[in-house]
């Protein structure tokens, strides 16, 4: 099927390099159709190469940190005057972590950089959403996804504060999903993907080794960049329109594997 988001408008965060979830994702929306508005925080954009992304998808670039409510505010209001109207999708795919780039045990968090870490890489998306609920910025049966990962139900170790974060942002989306589907029709839902060789993703500890770990467990195999954000974009559809507050595991069957033969037989 092709043009599936003819006509329609959004936003997409965290787009940093062409390793990215959110980069795959803003190249398939502009295949389809779409048109939109990239974004990043400051640092971010300096760090990535978004604007090599903006001129292939024909896409503004709009500065925001996603933990402050004025600039989303901004961001909004900009990117609908940019595409000329209201939105009919927005993709968060934010996470950081100050305590895994600092090397923390769980055990021994630095609290401030833990709230660093529940702030950017779960309130950030109440703060989106809210930000969009109060501007009325999203068409009917508009779309909204988060990025998150399995950790937010089953222990990983090196995970650490992120599995927490996880864990929040998958309440956010069913909470702020519930009203907002009853104001305005509008649908939140999290997409729980395989591990994946993000910028972000190989900093967590011993990322090479379950990485090939739960290639191993999952009964397809790991899911890569690009088919999440072929999953993402019929998300974004009206295909798939009566989807709501979900967490939708993405992952080759991983979350449902108790265990594999592969895996056996390495015992």
């Amino acid at each position: 099927m092709t043009k599936l988001l003819e006509g329609k408008r959004g936003i997409i965060f965290g787009a940093l390099n062409d390793k990215s979830i959110a980069w795959k994702v803003a190249e398939k929306a502009a295949e389809q159709g779409a048109k939109f508005t990239l974004t990043n925080a400051p640092i971010a954009l300096r760090m990535g190469e978004i604007n090599a992304l903006a001129e292939k998808t024909g896409s503004a670039v709009i500065t925001a940190d996603a933990t402050d409510m004025n600039d989303l505010k901004a961001l909004f209001e900009k990117s609908q005057e940019e595409l000329g109207g209201k939105l009919d999708f927005v993709l968060h795919s934010i996470g950081m972590s100050p305590n895994v780039r600092k090397g923390k045990h769980y055990t021994g968090l630095d609290h401030n950089f833990y709230a660093k870490t529940l702030d950017v890489s779960a309130a950030s998306f109440h703060k989106v959403l809210q930000t969009a609920y109060e501007m009325d910025a999203i068409n009917e049966w508009g779309s909204v996804l988060g990025l998150t990962y399995i950790a937010a139900q089953r222990v990983f170790p090196d995970y650490n504060d992120m599995a927490d974060a996880k864990a929040l942002l998958e309440s956010i989306a069913r909470s702020f999903g519930y009203h907002y589907g009853v104001k305005r029709k509008v649908r939140v839902n999290t997409i729980s993907q395989s591990p994946t060789p993000t910028t972000a993703g190989t900093g967590v500890k011993g990322f090479d080794s379950f990485i090939n770990y739960a290639d191993s467990m999952s009964p397809l195999g790991n899911a890569d960049a690009s088919a999440c954000a072929d999953y993402c974009i019929s998300m974004f559809s009206d295909l798939t329109r009566f989807v709501t507050m979900q967490n939708l595991f993405h992952d080759g069957g991983f979350s449902f594997t108790g265990v594999s033969e592969k895996v056996m037989e390495k015992f």
